[in-house]
């Protein structure tokens, strides 16, 4: 068995953190590393990620998450924060971050920016929201996965009053919604969680092969 597959079968959604261990500077760079380097449609990476080490801000937001434990337990937390538009000016500042990184003329790839605002420019703040929140899920699979190579843990949450994170964070001054919620840090000792078996779909179940 790869070491991959090892990774997965060892990682889980932790239930119960240490409180006493914290990642190190350099699984924190690592961890960013691997968020920053994720897949994404049209290469737009349409979210920002904030890192909250600050016990009085994880404290208010456990208070809307229904006081899940992991949020104030784990070392850091994660919150995904996905853009709630796509307006011109941020697609141009994406085409001169390509034309800057790959050292060519803005004209080049003008065309490019041309065609993703002729996609997303019809479409309803609705229909924006949900293609941006669904970009930021990719991004955190990148972290769950770079953090089970380094057996570091991530509980990935949906359960929290989004709007309430958005005025804590004052996400709304950025143009930012919170879509999710990863505490990041060590599984207790105590957490029986982390000996059950995984339930997964037997293969019959869940591919099919035309």
């Amino acid at each position: 068995m790869n070491n991959f597959i090892k990774n997965q079968n060892w990682r889980y959604a932790t239930k119960k953190f240490d409180a006493s261990k914290k990642i190190t500077a350099d699984d924190l760079l690592y961890l960013k590393e691997a968020i920053r380097l994720s897949v994404s449609s049209y290469g737009l990476q349409p979210y920002q990620v904030l890192i909250i080490e600050n016990p009085e801000v994880r404290q208010q937001i456990k208070e809307v998450a229904f006081n899940q434990a992991q949020i104030t337990d784990a070392s850091h937390l994660f919150v995904f924060a996905s853009y709630t538009e796509l307006s011109d000016a941020k697609v141009d500042a994406y085409i001169t971050n390509i034309a800057n990184t790959r050292n060519i003329e803005v004209e080049k790839v003008n065309g490019y920016g041309t065609f993703i605002k002729g996609i997303f420019n019809p479409k309803t703040e609705q229909e924006v929201l949900d293609w941006t929140a669904k970009q930021a899920y990719i991004a955190l699979t990148n972290l769950i996965n770079a953090a089970a190579e380094r057996k570091i843990d991530v509980t990935p949450m949906e359960g929290f009053i989004a709007e309430k994170v958005n005025e804590i964070l004052q996400l709304q001054d950025r143009n930012l919604n919170a879509v999710l919620l990863a505490p990041v840090g060590f599984r207790a000792d105590d957490d029986a969680t982390q000996f059950d078996a995984k339930v997964r779909k037997a293969d019959q179940d869940l591919f099919i092969h035309i």
